[in-house]
């Protein structure tokens, strides 16, 4: 059996997992940075970097304990190296490279998108190649093609703010807080989502996707009614629902005419904002529509986690994708 231990520390949280021949978890430790950044209303970078320092080790610790595997006993070490925060990013690289000479153990750089890409692989049913991935996360938006393990094409990309992104903007805007997607999602499914016509930005012949000019109607209508924490509760899930439903409005037309289009039976949807329960729903309904398979993974593996770049990893492991000590983190990394 091939065990690898999986790093992630590209943004806020500290994760570890450890994962059996890339599809069975045997741990997956993830130490939230919220309570830190909250009272920012978003991530402060040189706090996140310094939290990692801390927490790197014990989380590696327990990952390992909880899998009942000894340090010694692992088959190589995927880090994520990008893309990223690159300050979080250095702490993850610096500890993974630092055991992997300290014990010999093969080191493999994992881009975060292929990531979440391929944490739809730890389910026990896994889609077949070729498949969509729809990536949406607080830094990414993206449709990609997946031919096959390392072939890969983006379809369309955001131009402006990632989906996640744009969930937290509004979510300050609204004095609701960080992180503000679970927020929202929460307070969307006691309003309204016709009550405000937000625009939907769907820019035909093209797969990218935009968000910035939703969040400027949004903050244009909230000047204009004046909202703030004390207006009535209703108004405000009102602009929750109706927010929400623009942003998945444009992610399932995208999606959707993208299959149509690439002629594949297969879509995944994966990241953070996957974790949305509207999202979830309308990806499935569309799914059930069209007549293709939909895979997404549970909740635990949308958000960032180590175990998704361990299977990731494995895969790497098994073509023979071995990174020297010289890896090193990158902010902007193409898949």
């Amino acid at each position: 059996m091939t065990y690898i231990l999986g790093i992630d520390s590209s943004c806020d949280d500290t994760s570890a997992s450890v994962v059996v021949d890339g599809s069975r978890i045997l741990s997956n430790v993830v130490s939230s940075q919220a309570e830190i950044h909250e009272k920012y209303g978003g991530i402060v970078p040189e706090l996140a970097s310094r939290r990692h320092i801390e927490m790197i080790w014990p989380v590696v610790d327990e990952a390992l304990k909880m899998a009942s595997v000894r340090l010694e006993t692992l088959s190589g070490i995927a880090v994520c190296q990008g893309p990223g925060l690159i300050g979080s990013l250095l702490v993850g690289c610096s500890f993974a490279k630092a055991v992997a000479y300290a014990k010999g153990f093969p080191l493999i750089g994992v881009n975060h998108l292929e990531g979440h890409i391929f944490s739809v692989f730890l389910l026990e049913q896994r889609p077949a190649f070729p498949f969509l991935s729809l990536i949406v996360s607080g830094g990414h938006t993206s449709l990609i093609r997946v031919d096959g393990f390392g072939s890969y094409r983006e379809l369309g990309r955001t131009r402006d703010d990632a989906a996640g992104e744009a969930y937290d903007k509004v979510a300050k805007l609204l004095g609701l807080g960080y992180p503000g997607g679970p927020l929202i999602d929460e307070l969307a499914g006691k309003g309204d989502q016709e009550s405000i016509p937000f625009p939907r930005a769907l820019m035909p012949g093209t797969y990218d996707f935009s968000f910035s000019g939703l969040k400027t109607a949004v903050r244009n209508y909230i000047e204009k009614v004046s909202l703030d924490n004390s207006s009535d509760e209703s108004l405000i899930q009102n602009v929750c629902a109706s927010f929400q439903a623009a942003v998945v409005d444009v992610l399932i037309k995208k999606a959707e005419d993208a299959v149509k289009k690439e002629g594949i039976k297969s879509v995944t949807l994966t990241g953070g904002v996957a974790a949305n329960r509207q999202l979830r729903a309308a990806m499935k309904e569309m799914a059930e529509r069209t007549g293709i398979e939909l895979y997404v993974p549970p909740v635990a593996l949308c958000t960032d986690n180590a175990a998704m770049i361990a299977a990731a990893g494995y895969l790497h492991f098994v073509k023979g994708d071995i990174a020297g000590l010289d890896l090193n983190p990158r902010a902007y990394l193409p898949v």
